[in-house]
């Protein structure tokens, strides 16, 4: 059983890549994730694994940071800001498709 439950405003999604995605790249890259993100942000792991008891790149989109917000430029402004205070060697980021978005919104 499954419940879905609904809520107003937006939410947006910035994508930590590998450097080299989609290509080649490096894995095995340590990750810095702040214990004290917002409560509007969840961090989505994907391309990373435990090895040695640390946290490692092991693919290409490593991580999807997702931030919820009243309006879609507030949950980017937040989802920007927490993937910013997220670390690895080679971390590669979009910063236009948020903006095409905000766009299309506008009309």
């Amino acid at each position: 059983d499954l419940t879905v439950e609904w809520h107003g405003g937006a939410a947006a999604c910035v994508i930590l890549a590998s450097g080299g995605y989609p290509g080649s790249y490096e894995k095995g890259k340590e990750l810095s994730i702040p214990e004290d993100l917002p409560e509007n942000v969840t961090v989505y792991h994907a391309g990373d694994q435990l090895s040695g008891g640390k946290l490692v790149t092991s693919g290409g989109r490593v991580l999807g940071v997702t931030a919820a917000g009243d309006t879609l430029e507030a949950a980017l402004k937040d989802a920007y800001a927490a993937a910013n205070r997220i670390g690895f060697e080679g971390k590669y980021l979009r910063h236009d498709i948020g903006r095409r978005a905000l766009r299309a919104l506008e009309g």
